[in-house]
């Protein structure tokens, strides 16, 4: 018999999964629409903080599949005729996958160190380097802005998802899901 993996074992994680794409949506659209600067070449989003937390609750596969879904959806809903920038999914998948990956495999006891580690190779590699270069095919030098917004942003979501992760009653929920 098949080991299936545990998002798909529980109704409960399976629901979770799709509201933090849902919610990862919801912020991205958010965002473009009011945290947008420069033609859209300057946005602050909060995005990839739904995808981080699944990766972290649910490990490298559905963190992966949650930053997907995510930007396949969020295309969807923007009403762009172009197709999906490819680049820019795979940067959303990387960020997803990675950020599993690392907080549940790296060997260090510290989970505000492997938070840190994970958020920050997350948006090094997903964010700053394949999403970054995915839009510099479309828009040029001008998206080399990204990267110190997206410094930022992995600080903001480390800050975040430390306080999140220290609380008791955050970890009593997760350990129900």
């Amino acid at each position: 018999m098949s080991k299936k993996h545990p998002v798909f074992q529980s109704v409960r994680a399976l629901t979770v999964a799709a509201m933090l794409t849902a919610t990862s949506v919801v912020i991205g659209i958010f965002c473009k629409n009011f945290l947008n600067f420069g033609a859209g070449l300057f946005r602050i989003s909060f995005e990839n903080f739904p995808i981080i937390l699944a990766g972290f609750l649910f490990g490298p596969i559905v963190g992966g599949f949650v930053g997907v879904a995510t930007d396949l959806i969020s295309y969807l809903l923007s009403g762009q005729i172009y197709p999906p920038n490819l680049t820019v999914t795979l940067g959303a998948f990387t960020i997803g996958f990675l950020s599993g990956l690392l907080f549940h495999h790296l060997p260090i006891k510290q989970q505000r160190v492997r938070i840190v580690v994970s958020v920050g190779v997350a948006h090094l590699i997903g964010s700053m380097l394949i999403k970054t270069y995915g839009l510099y095919q479309y828009y040029g030098i001008a998206v080399l802005w990204r990267i110190p917004i997206y410094v930022a942003i992995a600080i903001i979501e480390i800050i975040l998802l430390t306080v999140i992760l220290d609380r008791k009653s955050i970890r009593g929920m997760i350990e129900h899901i």
